[in-house]
């Protein structure tokens, strides 16, 4: 499957689907090859019905002014670039009100497969 974005711009916005006990939502994630997790707005993920606060441990997230130690929950499917991952970690973490996006799609989600990145022709592939 092949995502088109404008190379000339931003981020590459990343369309993905959420699911948890609650249903599920569709997501803006920026495509981020330099995040070794993917990570999600904390306020989405309550939507969706789960409660990271309950989280008993945090993992380390090095952040561009900081150290921020966040929950990681298990939500029971993600889908992004037509693909599916079940009960797949997320980071959880409250994203200033300028972002555009509702978080990252990380190398976890990638691994294993082929990411092309097309700047030419505005496409990335994920096979």
């Amino acid at each position: 499957m092949s995502l088109s974005f404008d190379p000339k711009k931003g981020l590459i916005v990343v369309p993905t689907r959420l699911f948890g006990p609650n249903g599920d939502v569709l997501l803006r994630l920026a495509l981020d090859t330099g995040a070794t997790a993917s990570m999600v707005n904390w306020d989405v993920v309550v939507l969706v019905g789960y409660d990271p606060a309950i989280v008993p441990g945090r993992i380390p997230v090095t952040t561009g002014s900081s150290i921020e130690f966040v929950p990681r929950i298990i939500v029971e499917k993600i889908e992004a670039l037509e693909q599916e991952r079940l009960d797949f970690p997320v980071l959880c973490h409250t994203l200033p009100p300028s972002a555009t996006v509702d978080g990252v799609l990380g190398l976890d989600y990638l691994r294993g497969q082929r990411l092309i990145v097309d700047f030419r022709a505005g496409l990335v592939t994920l096979e």
